[in-house]
């Protein structure tokens, strides 16, 4: 099956498209990111544009309630912001609803998300776990809740195809499975075939972003490196910003 070079990508026309990675509570990073943004939509004048956010907001970051109040804010009203599922994201709706079923509240940064709303979840005790998610659960405001639930798993631009994790290969773009959109990791990570589109994504960290034949990762690590990573896409045109803090 034929597939398409990432030098041979083109965005669709007359619409420029801003991706950016894992952002992990750090609403520093992403209102710098957007300031870049907007500075170069207006200092080109670019008619116009989409910025698609890659996914994981919340987690290990110190400031996912910000992170929350910045995109519901900005995406109100505004088509042109699309952000798309990420793994942790759907996790802590889960564990909102369900409790920590699959331990990834507890093991990958969920109370740093707890601290941001001002509560803790204890896990000594099943009692102790209980109360603190019934705690996150009523600080939350029901906008951040309602936004993180409502989020799409991918989304097409030209050439490009935008999801969090990855697709798995030889399944259609249009029948990929929602899991493997914010999970999966390999075989999607190895395979060395071209795609139907440019994948787009993050979840799996690098000290830089990722530019493959038939791939592009730009989850860097921005809770811990203090950098998040965008690629624009202008017709043929293609690079990476960065911002840093």
């Amino acid at each position: 099956m034929a597939g398409i070079h990432f030098l041979d990508a083109k965005g669709p026309d007359g619409i420029r498209v801003y991706a950016v990675g894992d952002v992990h509570g750090r609403r520093d990073l992403i209102e710098a990111m957007h300031d870049r943004i907007g500075e170069e939509i207006a200092r080109d004048g670019v008619a116009d544009w989409r910025i698609v956010h890659l996914g994981d907001y919340v987690d290990r970051g110190p400031d996912t309630a910000g992170v929350l109040d910045f995109l519901t804010s900005r995406i109100a009203g505004e088509p042109r912001i699309v952000a798309l599922a990420g793994n942790h994201d759907v996790a802590l709706v889960d564990f909102l609803a369900h409790g920590d079923r699959t331990q990834m509240f507890r093991r990958f940064g969920g109370n740093d998300t707890a601290r941001s709303y001002g509560t803790h979840v204890d896990f000594a005790t099943a009692a102790t776990a209980e109360a603190g998610r019934q705690a996150l659960a009523r600080a939350m405001p029901q906008a951040h809740l309602d936004f993180l639930s409502g989020l799409p798993r991918a989304v097409a631009f030209g050439d490009f195809f935008f999801c969090h994790a990855g697709i798995r290969p030889g399944v259609p773009l249009e029948r990929q499975d929602p899991e493997d959109l914010i999970w999966i990791r390999e075989p999607f990570l190895g395979h060395p075939g071209l795609h139907p589109k440019v994948i787009v994504h993050g979840h799996t960290p690098h000290d830089e972003a990722e530019l493959m034949p038939n791939r592009v990762d730009l989850d860097t690590l921005a809770y811990a490196s203090g950098r998040l990573t965008a690629l624009a896409v202008d017709g043929r045109t293609k690079r990476l910003l960065e911002v840093s803090g």
